[in-house]
């Protein structure tokens, strides 16, 4: 097969779909690969790499478009993609379909093949694509959130961790997955007085047994969130619900429980976002205020540490692109039905339920 990898041009995406390691793995098992020049150079990777590796190097992102039978990305295409991709086309990436109509309507005109990163699952539902990003954006999250608390960012001029005589800020994690334990991990290694909350019993046991000390649990629900707002500094939306639309666990009536100066990290911002007030912003210009309240919604997190991002993601991503070349998308999707459920649009047509319900379409 002929594997396709552009460079990413989404704002500051700085990360990469394959390394020049994982070009070497699928170029041994007698596949192509064509990558962009300079497509890894942000992640640590110089075309030197890649071409030691075997892999070719094209000079625009229009080539690789045109000679690829599949498209190993790590963003949704953005609208000066969509006319470079064919029908019958495969792209594995990451979509988020849920959260943008535009590109929806896009995949289904151009008649490709959409695998989506964040819906292949595993036998035990877990989702081995989602969480290696899931990770480092939620350690991500405490460390951003950390930093827009400082005055001259316009936070509240706390210190995460406070010091001897002066109390620690206060975090509220909402949502005890991946990106919710590890932004508490991270904020309770600051020393910071965390609460996280989830609307599952066990997760919430589990999270207590888990987590330091400083970390209490809290069962979710609109009464116990807005009673912590009014003394919380720093909150952490970190709700999934796989390939569908994001609720709102923190309405627009709820922020002015908030004082001046404390700060929002959506980080579920991908899948439309968890705050009613959240829009997507990006890493050249992340914040906003409303009421007061900063508003941190970048929608690539990941993409600002994109050494260890790409890394992490392509551990977990390469074993499925060599499966999907050596196979062909149909026969490995037949092979394994984690691998299937990434399976969002097909030559034309939804195939994932919940993309369908995002926009009425069921």
């Amino acid at each position: 097969m002929i594997i396709g990898v552009p460079k990413e041009i989404k704002n500051n995406e700085n990360r990469v779909g394959l390394t020049p390691a994982g070009v070497k793995e699928i170029i041994m098992r007698g596949h192509q690969v064509y990558v962009q020049q300079s497509a890894g150079l942000n992640s640590g990777f110089p075309d030197e790499a890649y071409l030691s590796a075997g892999a070719n190097l094209l000079p625009t992102i229009e080539e690789v478009y045109a000679v690829a039978e599949m498209i190993v990305k790590v963003k949704e295409p953005i609208a000066s993609e969509y006319p470079l991709i064919r029908e019958n086309q495969l792209l594995f990436t990451y979509f988020h379909f849920a959260s943008d109509e535009n590109l929806t309507k896009a995949m289904i005109a151009s008649k490709a093949v959409c695998l989506a990163y964040e819906t292949v699952e595993k036998p035990d539902g877990s989702l081995p694509l989602l969480i290696p990003m899931s990770e480092v954006a939620g350690r991500m999250a405490t460390q951003e959130g950390t930093r827009f608390l400082e005055k001259p960012q316009g936070g509240k001029g706390i210190l995460l961790g406070g010091v001897p005589g002066v109390k620690p800020a206060k975090v509220l994690v909402l949502g005890g997955g991946i990106v919710g334990f590890n932004a508490a991990k991270m904020a309770a290694g600051l020393g910071a007085e965390v609460i996280i909350a989830d609307i599952s019993l066990p997760r919430l046991r589990w999270l207590n047994e888990n987590l330091p000390a400083n970390v209490k649990t809290l069962y979710s629900s609109s009464h116990n969130i807005e009673g912590e707002l009014h003394d919380t500094d720093l909150v952490i939306g970190a709700v999934l619900i796989p390939g569908a639309k994001a609720p709102y666990v923190l309405t627009k009536e709820m922020i002015p429980l908030l004082k001046k100066g404390s700060v929002l990290v959506d980080v579920a911002i991908d899948q439309g976002g968890c705050f009613e007030t959240s829009h997507a912003t990006t890493h050249a210009n992340p914040v906003y205020e409303i009421n007061g309240v900063i508003h941190y919604c970048v929608a690539n997190i990941p993409g600002a540490v994109p050494h260890t991002s790409t890394l992490a993601l392509t551990n977990a991503t390469l074993p499925y692109v060599i499966t999907l070349a050596n196979e062909g998308w149909e026969k490995a999707c037949e092979m394994d039905h984690g691998l299937r459920l990434g399976l969002n649009i097909v030559k034309g047509k939804i195939v994932y339920q919940a993309v369908a319900e995002a926009f009425g379409w069921a």
